[in-house]
């Protein structure tokens, strides 16, 4: 059943699933084959597919930045259907209201009551399309949904499927008709990327197979949900030793100080970090961290939430990276 009525507190992972039944190397197998068959048909940058398959292991949610037309509603496609679990995809438009995501109730004349209709959110894979072309108020709405896995309608709490996930997809700031994410909605996406444009020669294979008008339709999963529950929950019992802890507690003290910066990496921050660099390492078929794990997420994960002074005035962010950046070279690292 999608979704259920509770006032209980959820168990917990460890309660609910124990010790993990997948060994590293198992783990890594399935995470190729998922990896191959999304590049059956997303011909562009391979790193941008290891992110989306590190933001699942993680548990978290992507947003996906960059020009029209480079391939971002073709990779988030690509792996929703390369995965046999709920999907649906919602084109946000700056008309939409919260109900058009969330779900709304109708009267029922036959019952006299009035029935719940879910909307689009309640789906194990949600593509939010161009999500900063609608308002603020609509944005919102997918708080809660991403943070806490369920939507209060009507007095009710409903508990949204495992694995929940969402996909957003959205242009730079300064296109016409965008709306600047708030900083607690960015802060719900585990990683912000960029595909950028292809090579020469991917662009020359994209021309000749073009794969988003064939293979796409014709993409079949290679992982059920249950498959992806399991990599998940390994992910979870990743070691990472103290010295990592304390390097990335030293990276956000360190912007939190920093005098360019208004807002540093908050403490959900600091846990999306160490999270993304325990999937990397399930990625890379090990069960333990190590410092690079750390360095390959920091901009993807932390780009999008610390704020420079200036950002207010001007909506750019990369300000703000490039102190990330200043910021990670001047933070020794245990390796």
């Amino acid at each position: 059943m999608t979704g259920i009525q509770t006032d209980q507190p959820e168990p917990t992972r460890a309660e609910t699933l124990g010790e993990p039944d997948l060994t590293a190397d198992e783990a890594r197998e399935r995470i190729e084959r998922l990896r191959e068959n999304i590049r059956q048909v997303y011909i562009g940058n391979v790193d941008a597919i290891d992110r989306l398959i590190v933001c699942l292991l993680a548990r978290g949610h992507v947003l996906i930045e960059d020009v029209p037309g480079v391939g971002k509603t073709v990779l988030a496609t690509a792996l929703a259907r390369s995965l046999d679990c709920s999907f649906s995809r919602v084109q946000l438009t700056p008309d939409m209201l919260p109900a058009d995501v969330l779900g709304v109730s109708v009267y029922d004349s036959k019952s006299g009551e009035f029935q719940f209709k879910r909307g689009p959110i309640f789906a194990n894979i949600l593509l939010a399309d161009e999500i900063n072309r609608t308002t603020p108020r609509t944005q919102s709405a997918l708080l809660e949904s991403m943070q806490e896995a369920t939507v209060s309608v009507d007095g009710r709490v409903i508990r949204l499927d495992q694995p929940f996930m969402v996909v957003a997809t959205q242009n730079p700031f300064e296109f016409e008709g965008t709306y600047l994410l708030p900083e607690n909605q960015l802060d719900r996406f585990l990683m912000r990327i960029s595909l950028g444009y292809p090579s020469p020669e991917a662009e020359a294979q994209v021309l000749n197979q073009r794969p988003s008008e064939s293979r796409l339709i014709e993409l079949l999963p290679v992982m059920d949900h249950q498959d992806v529950i399991r990599l998940q929950h390994l992910t979870d019992h990743v070691r990472i030793a103290d010295e990592i802890v304390q390097y990335i507690i030293r990276l956000a003290n360190a912007t939190r100080e920093h005098k360019d910066l208004r807002i540093g990496l908050s403490p959900r921050g600091t846990l999306a970090l160490a999270q993304a660099a325990r999937a990397r390492a399930v990625l890379s078929g090990r069960d333990y961290c190590i410092p690079e794990d750390v360095l390959e997420n920091i901009e993807p994960v932390c780009g999008h939430r610390v704020v420079s002074r200036g950002y207010l005035q001007t909506g750019d962010q990369s300000a703000g990276l490039e102190t990330l950046r200043e910021v990670v070279r001047e933070v020794e690292s245990p390796a």
